[in-house]
């Protein structure tokens, strides 16, 4: 009769696990700055649901790639920071 019981609640212990959907393979933001079809449908994914998914490691890797990318095609270098607006622009004087 114990066993019984025993396997019963193991099974309903069990359950709620079951339900849950696998684990999503985190990505760098490499990975989404070399596939730009997985990139754009991430950043899509994460846009409409930003309460949930938002500080997720795919959708921050995503995201990441998808400004380096923007970033770069505007003419950014890499490793050269974007400029602080406010500043005093230097001069030569």
């Amino acid at each position: 009769m114990k066993t019984t019981t025993h396997a019963w609640l193991i099974m309903m212990a069990m359950a709620p696990l079951a339900a849950c959907s696998p684990k999503e393979a985190t990505q760098s933001a490499d990975w989404y700055k070399a596939h730009d079809a997985e990139r754009t449908a991430m950043v899509q994914r994460c846009a409409a649901n930003p309460g949930e998914l938002a500080k997720t490691p795919n959708c921050i890797n995503a995201t990441t790639a998808a400004n380096a990318k923007t970033w770069a095609a505007r003419g950014g270098i890499h490793g050269v920071k974007a400029p602080t607006f406010g500043a005093k622009p230097k001069t030569n004087d």
